[in-house]
């Protein structure tokens, strides 16, 4: 059931909004395994923010709470995008595992002399997990008038893994050729197995410098800048106030913000060996550092304070 308040909000943000933007947000929504069209998703978060703004107005003036509270419920968007990241790169993983299985019983079934699209059908119908899920959606694409072509290589894209993305691709390419292609998905299988592992392998062995990378933005840095703040804020209480003081900060705030999301690019650069994947790291870094630094910057100045 919904409310009409949504339905009211969701037609507002389609008449709005163009539509291949609210395709395209949909298609990021369900990549993350969240099936809400993308007006009703929006018209919920919207109710959310207001919602949420007009609570923390209230505690704000009863509490007397820092006015840049209020940006708080505005973290939905970049927890909603950590979210379906997360969400993306754990489909992508299961479909990488069990991507060896499917083109080996693939292989096996051509043998038999099933055609490609029959062998497709027929794994669509038993198999379990993302990549039998994205299977049984490309036979509904080609049933309802797509090309297989098309519709092969639109799934290929949506499997998150580049690896995955060029095997189907030339798949694809060999069955336009005609060749026979059972013992060639056979020993792409054996190959892609034999990829995962030296994978795998590699993301273990950077696993520590990740973890020093994430420690030094998330934890070293917030606290040692939010005590700079907390100090500054002692001088300022004794009158010994300086525009380096003053600027101190500010200059701690932008430096925090730069690093954080700095480390998110190296991490993705050392686990993926490419930078634009390191949003999905660099969002969460940056709010997680800032908010640490925003709490002890905020109420570690009293604590210090009231020791005197």
């Amino acid at each position: 059931m919904k409310f009409k308040s949504i339905i009211v909000i969701s037609n507002i943000l389609e008449n709005k909004i163009p539509e291949k933007y609210l395709l395209s947000f949909e298609e990021f929504l369900l990549s993350g395994s969240i099936f809400t069209g993308a007006s009703e998703f929006l018209a919920w978060t919207v109710i959310f923010i207001f919602v949420s703004e007009i609570i923390l107005i209230i505690f704000l003036l009863l509490l007397n709470l820092p006015l840049s509270l209020l940006f708080t419920p505005f973290l939905v968007f970049p927890g909603i995008f950590t979210y379906v990241s997360v969400k993306q790169e754990q489909n992508a993983t299961k479909i990488e595992q069990s991507a060896p299985d499917f083109l080996r019983q693939l292989s096996s079934m051509l043998k038999v002399g099933l055609s490609f699209e029959n062998a497709m059908e027929d794994m669509s119908k038993y198999g379990q997990g993302p990549l039998y899920d994205e299977m049984r959606r490309t036979i509904l694409e080609i049933r309802m008038g797509r090309n297989f072509d098309d519709a092969w290589i639109s799934m290929s894209k949506r499997l998150n893994s580049r690896e995955l993305e060029r095997i189907f691709i030339i798949i694809l390419d060999g069955r336009k050729s005609g060749s026979s292609m059972a013992g060639v998905i056979m020993n792409i299988s054996n190959d892609l197995r034999e990829l995962l592992a030296i994978k795998q392998e590699r993301k273990s062995s950077v696993m520590m410098a990740v973890m020093f990378l994430i420690i030094s933005a998330v934890i070293a840095s917030p606290f040692a800048l939010g005590m700079v703040s907390v100090y500054g804020n002692f001088i300022q209480e004794f009158s010994h106030n300086s525009e380096l003081i003053a600027v101190a900060p500010l200059a701690g705030q932008i430096y925090l913000i730069m690093h954080s999301f700095l480390v998110g690019i190296i991490i993705a650069v050392i686990m993926y060996g490419n930078y634009k994947k390191g949003i999905k790291f660099s969002v969460p870094l940056v709010v997680v550092s800032y908010g640490i630094f925003y709490l002890i910057s905020t109420f570690g100045s009293g604590l210090f304070m009231g020791g005197f």
